[in-house]
């Protein structure tokens, strides 16, 4: 019998379709035609064919900015979604409120090999890309204009990452905090006025105490998928520690964190042959000296910054646009246990260090 499930973080409803349950291989897709590796911007050597890169990581090697001899590149994207030059300029038509579209879009190029999934990237190198954004974040943090900074990752054309197969994220810092977010804010803030105590802690506990729907556990994360999930193959990753802000990760959490990325990945890759996937992550709002004050008061205390992933692997369609459910046909509790029990591959992928 279907099951209707309510998430504890936001409050929303999912409709897990028992009756329409399905396995890895009913959502295996075809894999289209790319970019050939010669025409790729983004590989090394063809930095020409970029904007100027903003950051790089560069090991000492001697190479200069925007040539050869880097290992994680962040450039600014060539088509932004909101432009960075401006002043806001919020203002009323009307009953409508409007604003200038100021922002930031970068791009993180995560390896300067010709290289599609993080799956097939080295933890090193994962690592490497993770502290480049979290640099980045905290530099953005300081502009006056911006409240947010989203990261997020689209792997195959299905999940929006264009023609082009090759290793990357991307980062927008918007002035204002998107709307998934701040429900997150709220269904965090709740629960903690009602029990002082940080939801996604106890959400945590209680997943890490029942083990169906946990994937991995390291030392500083649990992967799991969660008990309403939206979609197939749901997975959230959740640091152990109680920290708000992604930025404040520290360096050996970082070095676990990337392990459990390639983990993740290349479990999916094995049990869903290699899956479109959106992956993101939400952390806590830039406060600001003047906002320390009522909405973000217990902001430190409540709040549990984590990473979706989401596989592409089916289509929202009308019931969920009109109604705000999601049908899942595949329990969570089974999502798990296909993707605990994955064999993956060993093989060593090289990327130069010059």
């Amino acid at each position: 019998m279907p099951e209707l499930r309510k998430d504890p973080l936001i409050g929303r409803w999912v409709i897990i379709a028992t009756e329409r349950a399905k396995r890895p291989i009913d959502f295996i897709s075809p894999h289209h035609e790319q970019m050939p590796a010669e025409e790729c911007p983004f590989c090394e050597g063809r930095e020409s064919h970029t904007p100027k890169e903003i950051l790089a990581v560069r090991h000492n090697n001697g190479s200069t900015e925007n040539q050869p001899g880097w290992s994680v590149r962040v450039i600014p994207s060539i088509k932004p979604v909101l432009r960075i030059e401006g002043q806001l300029n919020r203002r009323g038509k009307g009953m409508y409120d409007v604003m200038n579209g100021i922002g930031a879009h970068e791009v993180i190029v995560e390896t300067p090999v010709h290289i599609a999934n993080m799956a097939d990237l080295p933890v090193e190198q994962i690592r490497s890309a993770l502290g480049a954004t979290m640099t980045r974040i905290s530099d953005l943090e300081k502009d006056p204009r911006f409240r947010y900074a989203l990261w997020f990752k689209n792997y195959g054309t299905i999940a929006g990452a264009g023609q082009i197969p090759h290793s990357r994220s991307q980062l927008i810092a918007t002035p204002v905090v998107p709307l998934r977010v701040k429900e997150e804010l709220v269904g965090t803030r709740r629960y903690f006025e009602d029990k002082e105590r940080c939801l996604t802690c106890d959400l945590l506990s209680q997943e890490q105490e029942a083990k169906a729907r946990v994937v991995l556990d390291s030392p500083g994360f649990v992967a799991l998928c969660p008990f309403a999930a939206r979609f197939p193959f749901e997975l959230w990753i959740i640091p152990k520690r109680h920290e708000s802000d992604f930025s404040k990760t520290s360096p050996k959490e970082l070095d676990d964190l990337a392990g459990m990325f390639k983990q993740v990945l290349s479990r999916l890759k094995s049990v869903l042959d290699d899956p479109p996937y959106n992956c993101l992550l939400h952390t806590a709002p830039f406060r600001k000296q003047h906002s320390k004050v009522g909405y973000w008061k217990t902001i430190e205390e409540d709040y549990h910054w984590h990473i979706e992933l989401i596989p592409r692997l089916t289509r929202v369609a009308g019931f969920e646009w009109g109604s705000g459910f999601y049908i899942n046909p595949t329990p969570p509790e089974e999502s798990a246990k296909y993707l605990r029990e994955a064999v993956i591959s060993a093989e060593p992928v090289v990327i130069p260090t010059h």
